[in-house]
């Protein structure tokens, strides 16, 4: 088995870090939070205290925030590629701009190294089950040696191309997400004003055309999808935030290939506005309750 490094041991990095420890990697992890190294020490890992650390690793994963971090961790005199050993693979599961992770791209194949962009779909909840779907951009051998760690952590794994096709698939199926979510909010947001029973609505829409994920997966009312994040008053499998942070990256994403996506556009406005009222950190199905209002 390989020494797997993983950076970024958040909400999705943490139990994504654990599905490859219990399929038999040595795991050396690195956050900023270092209860979240305890716990993957807990669980049969190493704390990795910096870079240094995790550069040593044969396969290296990292989980960050945003485009920024991303920059910081693997470019510069510090970083991953100028202190990794040759041939290392990077899985970089961020979502960031398709610019960033291009540059990276670029800059470790430079230096010899393999490296996918591969973002994922499934929420925590399918981090923790191993039912992720990973995304993957990159050259088909860094794909080709990436694919066998990915199906530890994920159900689904689709090669949609070079570097940076990863995260432009990401950022489009959020922004047919945070769109569908908002449609199917304002139905029953609509249904509740004329009388018409949530679940009868759901038992119908769910098998005629306005049938989608954000209606039989992730309902956005209680009762229908008794998983859905409603019936736990909208505590976050997928923040709000992050969601006003993926459909951001669309819209940028979208001026500089001067593409026209209005629906997006204005999916973000609204999802802008409710992160704005302070439900940053409520599930992003919790949109409901900002459009009743």
């Amino acid at each position: 088995m390989e020494k797997i490094g993983f950076i970024g041991l958040g909400n999705m990095g943490l139990p994504m870090a654990l599905n490859l420890l219990k399929a038999g990697h040595a795991i050396a992890g690195n956050d900023v939070n270092p209860k979240s190294m305890d716990a993957l020490v807990t669980a049969g890992g190493t704390a990795a205290k910096n870079l240094a650390d995790v550069a040593v690793c044969d396969v290296i994963l990292t989980m960050l925030p945003a485009g920024q971090q991303v920059r910081d961790v693997y470019l510069g005199a510090n970083g991953l590629i100028a202190n990794a050993k040759k041939a290392t693979l990077f899985i970089d599961s961020s979502t960031i701009d398709v610019e960033t992770a291009r540059v990276v791209a670029r800059e470790a194949e430079k230096r010899g190294m393999l490296l996918v962009d591969a973002p994922v779909s499934g929420g925590v909840g399918g981090a923790h089950a191993g039912t992720l779907t990973f995304m993957v951009g990159g050259p088909d051998a860094a794909f080709a040696k990436a694919k066998p760690f990915l199906d530890q952590m994920g159900k689904t794994v689709i090669h949609a191309g070079g570097a940076g096709s990863g995260q432009a698939a990401k950022i489009c199926n959020n922004m047919i997400l945070g769109i569908s979510m908002i449609a199917v909010s304002e139905a029953f947001v609509l249904a509740e004003k004329l009388g018409l029973d949530k679940q009868k609505l759901f038992d119908i829409s769910s098998k005629s055309s306005g049938q989608c994920w954000s209606m039989t997966t992730y309902c956005p009312v209680p009762g229908p999808v008794p998983t859905s994040p409603a019936n736990r008053d909208y505590a976050a499998g997928f923040t709000a935030a992050m969601m006003l942070k993926d459909l951001k990256l669309a819209q940028d994403a979208a001026k500089s290939a001067d593409a026209k996506t209005p629906l997006g556009a204005e999916a973000s406005k609204i999802y802008d506005m409710y992160v704005a009222s302070g439900q940053g950190g409520k599930d992003f199905s919790g949109i409901i309750q900002f459009l009743r209002k």
